[in-house]
């Protein structure tokens, strides 16, 4: 029996633990730049496509976004505010490029929320279909200097 207004779990989407386990490390730790996730289809949940070193830029993780296929992503942004502080944001984005399958860009949509809500200390979403939804002055737009 359902309970009207309990969450079915939107697409019954697993997260993997290492997900969760490798945000944490990028939030507290600053071990990784960004982490990319996927999702594998036959087995119903989440994991971690790939991380970058805390050295790596923007550029390098742009590039690690597959040009057909549908991400998530975290990304730790370091700026300088007009004060001359050092900080840093954390973007969650998702990228669902035009060109992926339909069928793709339905479950990475439908599960996305479920997803986020997983990974708590995310500061600012993105929505990306190509990359200049992306572009480096796009993020620096919305850290809301």
């Amino acid at each position: 029996m359902r309970v009207c207004g309990q969450a079915n779990s939107a697409s019954g989407m697993h997260v993997n633990d290492e997900c969760k386990l490798k945000f944490l490390e990028l939030k507290a730790k600053r071990n990784y730049r960004f982490i990319v996730f996927k999702i594998d289809e036959k087995a119903q949940q989440v994991k971690i496509d790939m991380v970058g070193n805390p050295e790596e830029t923007y550029e390098s993780f742009t590039k690690c976004m597959p040009e057909n296929e549908c991400r998530y992503a975290v990304y730790d942004f370091d700026f300088t505010t007009p004060e001359n502080c050092q900080k840093s944001k954390i973007f969650f984005i998702a990228w669902s490029p035009d060109t992926s399958r339909v069928r793709s860009k339905m479950l990475y949509a439908s599960s996305k929320d479920r997803f986020k809500r997983e990974l708590d200390g995310i500061q600012v979403e993105l929505q990306a279909t190509d990359p200049s939804e992306m572009s480096l002055d796009i993020i620096k737009g919305r850290v809301n200097l």
